[in-house]
């Protein structure tokens, strides 16, 4: 049965639709990732099921008893309280009643309270909240007001947790928390004895762990079982069935049209059943609604900079006591992708501006490249000012941004990052979290750079708008630097990461998050068994000859010549490919194949199919023979 049921939901904001109609259910020990994009009304559906906000029109249904609880994206909390104070206001019947029992006021029903307190448990609320706090490594006595955006959402879920909810609602969860944080959580989310519905774009975070996705798509929620990998398959498809009804429908319409603009004759014997079916067909596609537009994501890259960025070398740095940086030397070169890692405070923040020279450094040396253009992406927008404009904040005092050398308007740079016109007079304070990082996005890339820095760039940013920027700074031939706990953006992106190892350590790794998990793994390993060597020699051991170590594994034959002629020609037979799997999706997504030449969808479809098995296997054999 149905822990909370929607019905015929209704929900708008002006002339917009944010639920049309829809329908939805939560069943027990379900996990449900709830996504969409930016403003479609995620954030406002939570807050109708927490109870919080309304619908129009249509019917809530929540079984009898239904303990729910909401951990907002920005939790409010009282500042001056401690931590102990904070998430006991998580159990504020519990404790009002028990004031009550305790005072022994002759009006009460005694009886009725202590039923109430005994099947809240609240008797024992007090070790609750101890165990809870201890569970999530909060300290009771410290203050919320000075803790980090990550502790403060530990303590909202502390808050929320110390309920016993039967449904927990979570609004962006993994924003403000580290890499480690977002592990915890996904465990935390894992073992948890009720339901979750929540909100994230957290595509690694998601696949971990939900059981079902729910889309909100222009109004209406559709369901798809599974993780979120299962559906991005699904998906796929559906999108491509659809273009191929919608250009079925479109191909039978334009036929109607002729014919019933056909001469006199014509006219006069024509069927009005058919003539209602052309009528049926026009309603039909203007009823259509057309999949929500893309950002169009393009940066100037700048004048090229030099090929080396920087150039450290044994550097270190200290605040006080506490040592931030420790003998660190790399050699970012210009084309590099470099993601930081590391949690909250441990000081990437530092070791950036030691990098690009804006910092110096307390010992060793830093050698910055030449012509370095550098554009700056700020995680906490404190660049925004909130009272200006949004066509101000993009190109202050003129009508006109310059991309690559290309002029455009304001107006039409700003719906390339789906602002609509008539609101680039409106103030940045009205937009929503999403909007801002956006707004940030189009400010960013208004102006040439051949250095990106991006500190959080991923946080409330939708699915489709995350995948676009993925793109484009995987294409970008200048040098960035990304700071980010978004493991999938962070493995679609980088080349290197640059990874806290504690106590001011840093170690470059090549490749993503993936690659320096499995590699830290293999030097745990290594130390691990050099460890228990050590520890099983003998205290005084004679001395021996010392034989040749054998080795751990079997090392692996290099490649011969036809196979590292295969290996440097695999990246442009893959280009070549996905050059004309794109050309035959767009050839397949157009009306222009099902008009003129019909008798070639399927040989195109077919071809087009091939590709993808053919893409498969050439990126298999690349990892493989890169492996080597």
């Amino acid at each position: 049965m149905a822990l909370l049921t929607l019905s015929n939901a209704q929900l708008a904001f002006g002339h917009v639709p944010l639920l049309d109609h829809t329908d939805f259910s939560l069943e027990t020990n379900e996990r449900i990732g709830l996504i969409g994009r930016n403003g479609t009304g995620k954030s406002s559906l939570l807050k109708i099921i927490a109870g919080i906000d309304k619908l129009d029109d249509g019917r809530l249904q929540l079984q009898q008893g239904l303990r729910l609880a909401l951990v907002a994206q920005e939790p409010v909390l009282d500042a001056d309280a401690t931590v102990f104070d904070a998430v006991s206001a998580g159990l504020d019947e519990v404790k009002t009643l028990r004031a009550r029992y305790e005072l022994h006021d002759e009006h009460d029903d005694l009886d009725a309270i202590q039923t109430r307190i005994e099947a809240l448990d609240g008797w024992t609320w007090e070790q609750r909240v101890d165990e809870t706090l201890h569970r999530l490594d909060l300290d009771p006595e410290l203050k919320v007001g000075p803790l980090s955006g990550g502790m403060k959402k530990r303590v909202a879920l502390a808050q929320a947790l110390v309920a016993n909810p039967d449904v927990l609602l979570l609004d962006e969860p993994t924003n403000h928390l580290d890499l480690d944080a977002i592990r915890w959580l996904e465990e935390l989310l894992k073992s948890f004895g009720g339901s979750v519905l929540l909100i994230t774009h957290d595509r690694a975070f998601l696949d971990a762990v939900s059981t079902r996705i729910i889309e909100l798509d222009r109004g209406i929620l559709r369901s798809y079982p599974g993780s979120f990998s299962t559906y991005e398959a699904t998906k796929a498809r559906e999108l491509m069935d659809e273009q191929l009804a919608n250009a079925r429908a479109d191909k039978l319409l334009a036929q109607e049209e002729v014919w019933v603009r056909q001469g006199v004759e014509a006219r006069r014997t024509r069927s009005v059943a058919r003539i209602k079916r052309l009528e049926a067909l026009r309603a039909a596609r203007v009823a259509r609604r057309d999949v929500i537009g893309r950002v169009a994501l393009e940066v100037d890259a700048g004048s090229r900079s030099g090929k080396i960025v920087a150039e450290l070398d044994t550097v270190s740095k200290r605040f006080g006591d506490k040592v931030v940086v420790r003998d660190f030397s790399a050699t970012i070169l210009r084309g590099d992708k470099v993601g930081l890692i590391g949690p909250n405070g441990a000081g990437k923040t530092t070791l950036l501006k030691l990098i690009l020279g804006t910092l110096a450094p307390d010992s060793g040396t830093v050698r910055t490249g030449t012509t370095l253009q550098v554009a700056y992406f700020d995680q906490m927008r404190e660049v925004l000012d909130l009272e200006a404009t949004l066509a101000d904040t993009i190109s202050p005092g003129s009508e006109w941004v310059e991309i690559a050398g290309a002029r455009k308007h304001v107006m039409s740079y700003l719906s390339d990052f789906l602002f609509a016109p008539q609101r680039a007079n409106s103030p940045v304070k009205s937009l929503s979290g999403g909007e801002r990082n956006r707004l940030l996005l189009a400010r960013l890339f208004a102006r040439p750079a051949n250095v990106l820095v991006l500190d959080e760039p991923t946080n409330d940013l939708d699915i489709d708008t995350l995948e676009l920027l993925e793109e484009l700074l995987a294409n970008y031939p200048g040098t960035v630097f990304l700071v980010s706990h978004d493991r999938r953006f962070l493995d679609n992106v980088v080349t290197s990461t640059i990874v806290s190892e504690g106590e001011g350590r840093w170690r470059e790794f090549e490749g993503g998050v993936e690659d320096w998990l499995i590699q830290s793994k293999r030097m745990a390993a290594i130390a691990a068994a050099a460890e228990r060597g050590n520890a099983a020699a003998p205290a005084k051991a004679p001395p021996t000859p010392v034989a040749a170590p054998a080795p751990a594994a079997k090392p692996r034959a290099k490649l011969s010549y036809k196979e590292q002629r295969e290996l440097d020609e695999m990246p442009s037979r893959i280009e070549a490919l996905e050059a004309e799997q794109r050309e035959l999706a767009e050839l397949l997504a157009s009306s222009a194949l099902y008009t003129e030449a019909p008798e070639r969808v399927g040989p195109t479809q077919a071809r087009l199919e091939t590709i993808e098995a053919e893409l498969m296997a050439l990126l298999e054999r690349w990892e493989l023979l890169s492996a080597r």
